[in-house]
């Protein structure tokens, strides 16, 4: 960590330095990812901290109404506006502002550090939302005194990217997993008191919304090939009856706005995680599924083989056949139980408790980088 510096303690942020948090993205979406990480080091930052300070606008978030927490409104801009300008309220000198999405306080006296999640704006948007987004980005990235990356191959990105960037001013913090995901004893009952459609039924799970480099078609594809399974969708926007054909129409169920416990009962009574993604900064519901005993199988692709190590099947072609090759091997019942275990074993590495203590250490470090003693 560097020399001691005398505004903190040995291992401790000294408890008297504003450290402002910018939920911004509580009100940018009402679950994901993002949001997840952002609730968790929230959740820790209130019980660690006396200066912490939030600002927020209005939201219907999922994760955010499980906190009780005094904010602080930023201004009377809309939000369509206000999410692209700079941070306008003054802050104490010294202060720590950390934004929940591509923000940053223009103050001199300001550390300011950027979490950077992936880069799927840059690989697969186009147009109008691909250049804003990458102004938005490149702006916070370049006036930050620290950056988190959520991965190795999101680090690597951002230096292919962003080849200006100090090296040195980067740090990989990897998300974590919540408590709620575990192996359940007996699982099949929770079904009958949650998810009764679910209760007689083999199935399998795809997590998340259903932008074009998620491949869902691909898990559309591969139910229709597979009669003897059902599909449950979690998460994402509404899903129509449009987006696949009417002859599995009745194999398909989805849920929105589920607890962290429901989705675990998912996770524990399904056959796999089907996760067909072509590029992730990181993918939680990976490091969720094989916490919670459910073997995942995925692509050999971005982040991916980072997060699951040993513990995934992962394909290097993404095509039909390739993932029901896959989802075969898991009828053997001795293959499926070893692939859970080292699931088990993997998921061990991740912890929402390391993420924080590792961010609050980076706060610390920045923040004598920049001040001295």
């Amino acid at each position: 960590m560097g020399k001691k510096c005398k505004s903190f303690s040995r291992n401790y942020m000294d408890k008297k330095i504003n450290i402002v948090y910018d939920n911004i993205i509580f009100s940018l979406q009402k679950a994901g990812g993002i949001s997840i990480y952002w609730y968790e080091l929230m959740k820790r930052l209130l019980t660690k901290h006396d200066t912490s300070v939030f600002y927020e606008s209005d939201n219907q978030n999922i994760f955010r109404k499980e906190l009780a927490l005094e904010t602080n409104k930023e201004s009377n801009l809309p939000l369509k506006i206000l999410r692209y300008f700079p941070f306008v309220n003054k802050l104490p000198e010294k202060s720590i502002f950390h934004s929940s999405y591509y923000r940053i306080c223009l103050q001199n006296d300001v550390v300011n550090i950027t979490t950077v999640h992936d880069f799927t704006y840059e690989y697969f948007r186009s147009a109008l939302a691909k250049f804003i987004h990458k102004w938005q980005k490149g702006f916070a990235i370049r006036n930050s005194d620290g950056i988190i990356c959520v991965s190795n191959n999101t680090k690597q990105d951002l230096l292919k990217f962003y080849p200006q960037i100090e090296e040195s001013k980067i740090k990989v913090i990897y998300n974590g997993v919540g408590n709620e995901f575990q192996p359940l004893s007996d699982s099949r009952q929770y079904l009958n008191k949650h998810f009764e459609v679910l209760k007689d039924q083999k199935y399998f799970l795809y997590i998340g919304d259903r932008s074009k480099y998620k491949n869902f078609d691909i898990v559309l594809d591969v139910l229709q090939e597979l009669p003897g399974y059902h599909l449950v969708v979690v998460g994402g926007k509404e899903l129509h009856q449009t987006e696949y054909n009417k002859n599995i129409s009745e194999r398909v169920i989805h849920f929105q706005g589920i607890s962290g416990d429901e989705l675990n009962i998912l996770y524990n009574n399904a056959l796999c995680l089907l996760y067909p993604s072509s590029y992730e900064g990181f993918g939680i519901p990976i490091v969720e599924a094989m916490k919670a005993g459910c073997p995942v199988i995925s692509t050999n692709m971005s982040s991916i083989p980072e997060v699951a190590g040993e513990a995934g099947l992962l394909v290097d072609d993404i095509k039909v056949n390739n993932f029901i090759k896959e989802i075969k091997k898991l009828e053997n019942d001795n293959f499926r139980n070893n692939l859970i275990n080292k699931g088990l074993e993997q998921s061990k590495q991740f912890s929402w408790d390391k993420c924080f203590d590792e961010t609050y250490s980076f706060y610390q470090e920045v923040w004598s980088k920049k001040f001295g003693d």
